[in-house]
């Protein structure tokens, strides 16, 4: 049957509508982003969520809760599954980052490696990030079969979806941006070998899961 994880980002906050740089500054949702919350609610609800887990910081959180509160589900918190460190960009519109540094966002884009001044890279997210799931994997045996929802920031699930995936860095730039309140959606399954069949997880073979995309960018406006 295999584990779906599905990783929703936050909604929208001001910061976002205005162009706006967040990395880890702790904004909150607009008016927007609540009923983009709200809306994501119903369509997760139909996905077999039996566990939620949140970045701490208060856009996702508050998404988080949202979602749980209409699921009856609780949300933990994990403080891994933060945006990136934008360093010296956090605060700043597109056009002032723009500005002052010709040029970076495009390769910031186009190399995961490649991080903004005082910031982190997006192979450096990944690897942040990537022991959540794992860690998910081996403590939480009822996931079998059903889904855990991951709620965070476009940043981090690109990087995560794309570490999942086995992806070298030089396919990190493939995923488009994540809209506020879409999904990456993936399916783990043990790894297959020849000669074998593919079948439950035992406390073994977690470890080397086979990751699989069933969708992206997906959500209740797509």
């Amino acid at each position: 049957m295999g584990r779906q994880l599905v990783m929703l980002r936050h909604g929208q906050t001001d910061y976002n509508a205005n162009h706006r740089m967040q990395g880890q500054l702790d904004t909150q949702l607009s008016s927007v982003g609540i009923e983009q919350a709200r809306s994501a609610a119903k369509y997760v609800g139909n996905l077999n969520i039996v566990k939620i887990v949140s970045s701490d910081l208060t856009r996702a959180k508050d998404t988080a809760d949202i979602i749980a509160n209409t699921l009856g589900l609780d949300v933990t918190i994990d403080a891994r599954l933060r945006e990136t460190d934008l360093g010296h960009w956090q605060g700043r519109t597109h056009e002032e980052v723009d500005s002052e540094y010709v040029g970076a966002r495009a390769a910031w884009r186009h190399n995961p490696g490649w991080a903004p001044p005082g910031g982190e890279s997006r192979l450096e997210v990944a690897r942040r990030a990537r022991p959540a799931i794992d860690e998910l994997m081996a403590s939480f045996p009822d996931w079998e079969g059903q889904a855990v929802l991951i709620v965070a920031h476009g940043g981090t699930i690109s990087a995560l979806t794309s570490n999942l995936l086995g992806l070298a860095p030089t396919q990190y730039p493939l995923l488009s941006g994540l809209k506020n309140t879409n999904t990456s959606q993936l399916t783990a399954r043990p790894r297959f070998t020849e000669g074998t069949m593919n079948g439950d997880f035992t406390a073994e073979n977690h470890v080397d899961a086979q990751w699989y995309l069933d969708a992206w960018n997906q959500g209740w406006s797509s």
